[in-house]
Formats: C-alpha cells, structure tokens, sequence
C-alpha cells in the first residue's frame, strides 16, 4: 500500500522513522509529510532516509501542486502524532499548511488512520473528544492513544501507540 505518513508537532514525533521503517518492513511504501512543528522534534533527513523519499513540508516547495498530487498518489493516510491542533483542523476542515490541505484533497475512499498523542489533560478535554468523534464519524481510524509515560514528566492516557502497534493496524486494514 502506498502511505503517507503526516507527522505533527507533538514530542512523539521521534517515533516516526521507527514507525516508517515498520511500514516498509511490511511492504508499504511510505512518503512523508512533515508539519513546520514537527520538523522541530524529528529529523526530516532520517525520514528521507528511511522512507526512500524527499520530505514534503510546504504548500510551497517547488515542483507540481503537492497537496493534490500526494493525495491522489497515496492509498492512505497515517497521522502519528495527530495532535490536538491536527485533530481540531481536520474536523472543521482548516487548511493552512501542506498536512491539513492534502487531508482536504484525500479521497473519501481512502482510509485515514488518526495516532493521537497529547499530555492526559489535553486529550481528556471535550473540546478534543469532539473533534475526534466528528473524524471518525466521518470514515477515519483511530490508534490509540496509550497510557503510559508522558513527556511531561507524567504518566496516564495520552501516550501515542507504540509504531509496531500501529503498523500492524495500518496492515490489517
């Protein structure tokens, strides 16, 4: 399957290269889509090398229309971490980067799994619940999240799951 991986701006963003490389060890094909936030906690260059691929991160990279070219590329995608703010862009349809965009631009049919990662306060608020509720009313997967150590210092829900776990549900699929 040919996956895009959107990765966004939550500490667990270090998991991606992890999360790519389980993908591919069961064949999938992965490009990555980084969001400005997230290239602050993982290496896009590891991603690159992991996946094979350049990583996108801008409307405005050169070359083609991205956020509709990866779309119609892609048989689906996978957002690890999907954070708070992803989740409250995608339910109510704001596109202001390359992520949010092409999640607009996806194909109803496609499958969209949604890896959510926050600190327990965060993911527990209604506000969060009611978005995510709306996507997967709307056709999207959710993994996760976890209970267990929070970058925080904390520990309780929140957690993004752990990349084997999501590979396997994205390949069960």
């Amino acid at each position: 399957m040919r996956l895009l991986l959107g990765v966004g701006g939550g500490i667990a963003a270090y998991k991606a290269p992890d999360l790519v490389r389980r993908l591919r060890e069961r064949g999938h094909e992965v490009r990555c889509v980084v969001t400005k936030h997230g290239a602050r906690l993982v290496s896009c260059d590891a991603l690159a090398t992991v996946s094979g691929h350049p990583v996108r991160r801008s409307l405005w990279q050169a070359g083609g229309i991205e956020h509709i070219d990866l779309p119609r590329w892609c048989e689906g995608l996978v957002v690890a971490p999907a954070t708070a703010d992803l989740l409250a862009k995608f339910a109510l349809g704001i596109a202001d980067d390359l992520l949010t965009t092409l999640f607009l631009a996806l194909e109803p049919h496609k499958p969209v799994w949604l890896c959510p990662a926050m600190n327990s306060v965060m993911w527990q608020k209604p506000q969060v619940q009611a978005h995510l509720r709306t996507l997967i009313e709307r056709g999207a997967r959710s993994i996760g999240p976890v209970s267990g150590a929070l970058a925080c210092g904390e520990h309780g829900i929140g957690a993004m799951a752990d990349p084997q776990t999501i590979a396997e549900a994205v390949s069960a699929a």
